[in-house]
Parts: C-alpha cells; structure tokens; sequence
C-alpha cells in the first residue's frame, strides 16, 4: 500500500507562511530651504535608496512642501495613516522613525485589561472561596 500525499495547497495567514507588510506607501515630505528639515534633507540624499531598496513593496514617495515642517506619512492597507513630524533630527533618528511607520499596522494602541484575550473565558470557571465543600483547617 503506497501513501499519497494529499493535494492542498494551504491558506496564507498573516505571520503564518507568508507574511504581508502592513504598510502600503510611505510619503516624505520636507523643505529644500528651512533648516528644520536638514536631517530629512540628509536621510534622503544617504539613507533613502537602501531603506526604498530593502523594502520594494513599500511605495515611497518624496515631495517638497516648502515653508513646513519634514513630516514621514505612512498609508496601511486598513485604510489608515500615521504620521510623524521629523523636524530637527538627525538622519539616523529619520530612519528609526521610518522604520517605526513600516512594522506598524496603523491600529491606533490598545489598552488590554487582561495578557490573554480569548473566547471562552476559563474552561475551570471562575474561583471562589464559597463554591464547593471549603477546605478544613
């Protein structure tokens, strides 16, 4: 009797298999004139190509807007943006934030009440001194 190997192909789960970057487009905005977007000015003459290079899924854009201040905008595929505004900073603080926007998922944080979230709350029940016989001291 031979066994054969079932024909499946599995379904892709988000962080099993296959991962999918949350972030879909990333845009850069500073100023050619103002001194608050020097280290944006430098982060995207030194920093920029190899950051676009390692994440070809991730759009970049870079645009001026002159008179304001250096902002990273990142778009998730959930429809939302975050934002940060990089003005007096060095490069190397430019990429952290670049990095910051490109691993989040553009949810807004949550407080959790309890470490564990799940569906059924306990499968003993909740605990109390009252219930059963009571312990004999």
């Amino acid at each position: 009797m031979t066994v054969l190997p079932i024909q499946r192909v599995s379904t892709g789960r988000n962080g099993v298999g296959a991962f999918i970057l949350q972030c879909k487009k990333m845009d850069f905005h500073f100023c050619d004139w103002a001194g608050s977007s020097k280290g944006m000015n430098t982060f995207l003459k030194s920093f920029l190509p190899a950051f676009a290079q390692a994440h070809p899924q991730i759009e970049m854009t870079v645009s001026p807007r002159p008179g304001k201040h250096p902002v990273i905008i990142g778009h998730y595929i959930n429809g939302k943006q975050q934002s940060f505004c990089v003005k007096n900073i060095d490069p190397s603080q430019v990429l952290q934030k670049a990095k910051l926007l490109r691993d989040a998922s553009g949810e807004k944080p949550k407080k959790y009440s309890k470490p564990v979230s799940s569906i059924n709350e306990s499968v003993r029940g909740v605990w109390s001194p009252y219930h059963g016989n009571g312990l004999q001291v």
